[in-house]
């Protein structure tokens, strides 16, 4: 396994981007960039860190609820509406979200265009 790994645009030569499916979440369309070990074709030696870019429609989200695992959603284009159990407030292009993990928060594009979020995961550290 590579120390190290460039990740190429999804449909470029060389890219491995893959869609999956991520439980709890309608309308959208995630993508994982890079993996962490044993985690997929985009494996790092070593890798502690998950990352990928989810498309959301309007409409779409997360259901409300806590994973163990450290988050930080990044918007890149659009917007979308942050429930956490004591706040709501909107996300816009630029701006972030960063939890530990055991969080629990859900995310909704109650916007009229498409948000495209960055997403940076760790794992909970064994």
């Amino acid at each position: 396994m590579a120390k190290y790994r460039i990740q190429r645009a999804k449909g470029v030569e060389g890219s491995t981007v893959y869609t999956y499916t991520a439980p709890g979440h309608n309308e959208c369309v995630p993508t994982r960039l890079h993996d962490i070990e044993g985690g997929g074709p985009n494996d790092i030696e070593g890798g502690k860190i998950i990352m990928g870019i989810t498309y959301f429609i309007p409409g779409g989200g997360c259901d409300f609820g806590a994973n163990p695992l450290e988050s930080i959603y990044y918007i890149l284009e659009g917007e979308m509406t942050l429930k956490t159990e004591t706040e709501e407030t909107v996300l816009h292009v630029g701006d972030s979200f960063h939890c530990v993990g055991g969080v629990a928060k859900s995310v909704t594009n109650t916007g009229t265009e498409v948000c495209k979020m960055l997403v940076c995961l760790q794992p909970p550290q064994k």
